[in-house]
């Protein structure tokens, strides 16, 4: 009770003290307080709704802390790595604060005014959470000289000198020396750890010229919170040394001795520097931004254009957060910001915090996917919180995983930040378009990059020099540059794609444009025969002709066979978690230079894919009875209009993000193909095959002593014949079907070798001797009809498939049904195998080629009239 009246006499609070509220321990706030609040001993009711009402006012959309009845009462001390830390007896929790006095460290202190942050509550990752302290603590130790802490006065010491004296002292090293400076501290870099060591930098400036700072001492790390841009200080006891791996320049380093006094007054000069560099704080100039749109209009004469940021400072409010695992946030609805090129922050920003940063690289449009205007810190820039949020946050963003991949990638590559953004961009709409639950974040980010990687062709600009982009005059850092390109693919699901393209299937062109020229001299048969049918194209290159998009576009997704529900049921179809789009495929003819054919290899299959040139087709079908040309703006005379939309691209625009088992094996024997280093290619292979060799028979063992096994059968036929895909009448294929009009097609094929028993299924490992002993080569029929007619897409003449048969051991049924023989007859016919649901088709890219094994040539292309001739 008597530490009760003490704080109530302190704080000279005007009303007695609530008797809802009730002390708890540190332990008991970590593992009890699970949602992110706020605690004001001083509030009133009417003050508390105020302040929610302003919270909720600044950051539209967020709610307000909830307000709760705790009090908290532990010693202020400093923790590893520079962090302050709330320690009782039962634990310790982080403690952020904005302006914290030498004063508060190691005494009992009682706060009445803090926000707690929990584990993961608006992403946060510290498994203990963390308080804010917003506003001084109450000192409880006798004989403290005041109630509420206060800042320190300032202080005049003898034999300090100034950054000119110290800078020529600093040029010859005197073994022992001390020096006390003092300055105004011109910028604050991050706080760093290499190799087991922690440590940041911070330089002193005068009229003339700066002088930089190392503290390195673990006492002395929690500077990095006391000390701010703008701010006169001293540093007493500072020692001469050479900074190895800064071209042996000398720096003053801080000792266990020093100390450091804020707001130092010295002369009348430096109160003047102090107020003009706070009013630098600002939001970028508006010639700053003329200038970037004049060289803005100047990138179109070019793809690509290189930029130099400028580097201001500025002051303002996080209004987003857009990915704080990739560093990205919008400051005042309308600023962008990326702080990934510094280490990740213990406490990440949220929204509604406001921050004041120096030293920040202004970029203008560097990405199309975000804010115009970009602020980005490099280790020479300084981010400080001057105002913690009054939002509770919204729930943890799952675009970018909160581990920091991307980040990580970025230290290793050193990418530009123009690719950075993108890559971010793309990470985040792939993790809602692929498959949930398929691909986890950290997954899609590495996709993301490498497909970033691919389509820039820019490598990494090799390792950051840390020291000389903290220290260095004139500065350079991987910001200092950029690149702006007019050419920046832009990402489309393909449910999104189709709906566009289906949207502006009838607004696109009016129907008086689908007929000819002369269309107002046809008659009305003319005229409905020319509107049944009409086809519209769109590349996905802006300057290929006519385009969706200003940008050239990118889809992701993974190819597939035709499904059920698919319009297009003899196609290949791309496909991502919201949809999915027939596509026509081609790849390039070995047989004849710059020509396309149909794809055929089945590895394909189940392969998630990037594809970076396309072609949008866009089929109109119009059922109408116009009666003359003056009536076609008259919509009462159609009676029925649709439209279906497919994709035509060469599988030489695709980048594999993700080969499925059968691209690998592919892959990997496609290797052994005669090309560079054949000896060198060949032992790789040779080795690859001896590691892949061992495995199989390992994982047969395994299959066999599990008694799991997975038997198949299999047969190698050669395509020669393809007939298309019509409708027919056929039987039940199934107990549960009946028979009717079901769609089908039939192949006809040349049997290389007999049926072979296998315990796994081989899928497209390279043709054995096994599979070829046949000492006559047989025909078959093969039958497709109903779900199995989606090989159509995949069976192309001339080529080697391998069939197989799962779940079962019996040869027989591979083996088609023969026509019966009579005597002095000559059967001509061959043998018919209708192709059952769970059988597969593998290509087979590299058979061997014996002689009854040879490769069959493809049959001509032919013309519809010659098609018409031939009839």
């Amino acid at each position: 009770m008597c530490a009760v009246q003490a704080i109530q006499q302190q704080m000279c609070v005007a009303h007695s003290l609530p008797v809802s509220y009730r002390l708890l321990s540190v332990s008991q706030l970590v593992s009890q307080q699970h949602l992110a609040c706020v605690s004001n001993l001083s509030w009133s009711t009417n003050q508390q709704r105020a302040w929610a009402r302003e919270a909720e006012l600044a950051v539209p959309g967020q709610r307000a802390l909830p307000r709760v009845n705790l009090l908290l009462i532990g010693c202020l001390r400093e923790g590893p790595d520079g962090e302050y830390r709330l320690t009782d007896a039962s634990g310790s929790v982080m403690c952020e604060c904005l302006s914290l006095s030498p004063l508060w460290l190691d005494r009992p202190v009682f706060l009445p005014h803090w926000n707690y942050i929990p584990h993961n509550a608006s992403g946060q990752e510290e498994a203990a959470g963390f308080l804010e302290l917003i506003g001084s603590p109450v000192l409880l130790c006798p004989g403290a000289e005041q109630g509420l802490a206060a800042a320190p006065g300032r202080v005049e010491l003898s034999g300090a000198v100034g950054v000119g004296e110290a800078g020529r002292l600093l040029r010859h090293r005197v073994k022992g020396q001390r020096l006390s400076v003092f300055g105004e501290v011109g910028s604050v870099c991050p706080l760093l750890a290499v190799a087991g060591t922690t440590f940041f930098c911070f330089t002193l400036t005068d009229e003339s010229r700066s002088l930089p700072v190392l503290v390195q001492d673990s006492s002395r790390l929690s500077w990095i919170q006391r000390v701010c841009v703008g701010q006169s200080v001293c540093v007493t006891a500072l020692r001469v040394c050479a900074l190895r791996g800064w071209r042996g320049n000398n720096i003053l380093c801080v000792t266990k001795r020093s100390e450091l006094h804020a707001d130092y007054t010295h002369t009348q000069e430096h109160t003047q520097e102090h107020t003009h560099s706070e009013s630098l704080l600002s939001q970028p100039a508006e010639d700053d931004c003329e200038e970037a749109e004049h060289e803005e209009v100047e990138l179109d004469q070019s793809a690509v254009r290189i930029k130099q940021s400028k580097v201001i400072s500025y002051q303002g409010t996080v209004t987003e957060v857009v990915s704080e695992g990739a560093g990205l946030y919008v400051l005042d609805g309308k600023v962008g910001l990326c702080v990934a090129y510094q280490p990740a922050a213990k406490r990440k920003l949220r929204a509604g915090d406001r921050v004041e940063l120096h030293h920040a690289h202004f970029l203008y449009r560097p990405c199309p996917d975000f804010p115009p205007s970009m602020l980005c810190t490099c280790l020479r820039s300084s981010l400080r919180v001057t105002a913690f949020s009054r939002a509770g946050g919204s729930p943890p963003d799952n675009r970018c995983p909160g581990d920091g991949a991307l980040p990580r990638l970025l230290l290793q590559r050193n990418t530009d930040v123009s690719d950075y953004l993108w890559t971010c961009h793309l990470s985040s709409q792939l993790a809602h378009s692929l498959v949930q639950g398929v691909w986890r974040q950290q997954c899609v980010c590495l996709l993301s990059w490498r497909l970033m990687e691919t389509l820039s062709r820019a490598g990494g600009r090799g390792r950051r020099d840390i020291y000389a982009e903290m220290l260095d005059e004139p500065h350079t850092c991987p910001v200092t540059q950029y690149s702006v390109s007019s050419a920046v693919r832009q990402y489309l699901g393909v449910s999104e794609l189709l709906e566009s393209l289906q949207t502006g299937c009838w607004s696109s062109a009016p129907l008086s444009s689908l007929l000819p020229p002369d269309g107002s001299n046809l008659t009305s048969a003319q005229i409905n025969g020319f509107l049944s049918w009409s086809c519209r194209t769109l590349s996905s290159e802006p300057r290929g002709g006519d385009a969706v998009r200003q940008r050239p576009l990118l889809l992701v997704g993974v190819l597939e066979l035709p499904s059920q529900t698919s319009e297009f049921k003899h196609s290949m179809q791309l496909r991502d978690a919201a949809g999915a789009a027939a596509c026509v495929l081609t790849e390039s003819s070995e047989e004849e230079e710059g020509a396309q054919r149909a794809v055929f290899n089945s590895a394909w299959i189940g392969c998630l894919v990037g594809v970076v040139q396309f072609t949008m087709v866009t089929e109109r079908f119009l059922q109408s009875d116009f009666p003359s040309y003056q009536h076609l703006d008259q919509d009462r005379f159609i009676a029925h209009k649709h439209c279906r939309v497919y994709l035509q691209f060469s599988l030489d625009h695709l980048h594999i993000l993700s080969p499925s088992v059968a691209m690998e094996t592919h892959l990997r024997h496609k290797g052994e193909e005669p090309g560079g280093d054949v000896t060198a290619r060949k032992q790789t292979v040779e080795e690859e095959e001896e590691t892949a060799g061992s495995k199989r028979r390992r994982r047969e063992e395994e299959e066999a002593n599990s008694g799991n096994p997975w038997p198949c059968v299999s047969m190698v036929i050669r395509v020669e014949q393809k007939e298309g895909v019509s409708w027919r009448n056929t039987g039940a294929e199934a107990e549960d079907q009946e028979a009717g009009l079901r769609l089908c097609f039939s192949v006809k094929a040349a049997v290389i070798g007999p049926v072979v028993s296998w315990r796994r299924d081989p899928k497209n490992e390279p043709m054995t001797e096994k599979e070829s002993e046949q000492k006559q080569e047989r025909k078959v029929v093969l039958v497709f009809s109903g779900v199995c007619t989606r090989w159509f897409p995949v069976l192309q003449p001339g080529c080697f498939y391998r069939l197989i048969a799962a779940n079962t051991q019996d040869p027989s049924v591979l083996i088609g049904c023969g026509v019966s023989e009579r005597s002095g007859v000559d059967l001509h016919a061959e043998s018919t195998l209708q192709v059952r649901r769970g059988w597969r088709f593998h290509t087979l890219t590299r058979p061997l080629l014996l002689p009854t094994c040879r490769q069959a040539v493809p049959p001509a292309v032919l013309s519809v009239s010659e098609v018409l001739d031939c009839r």
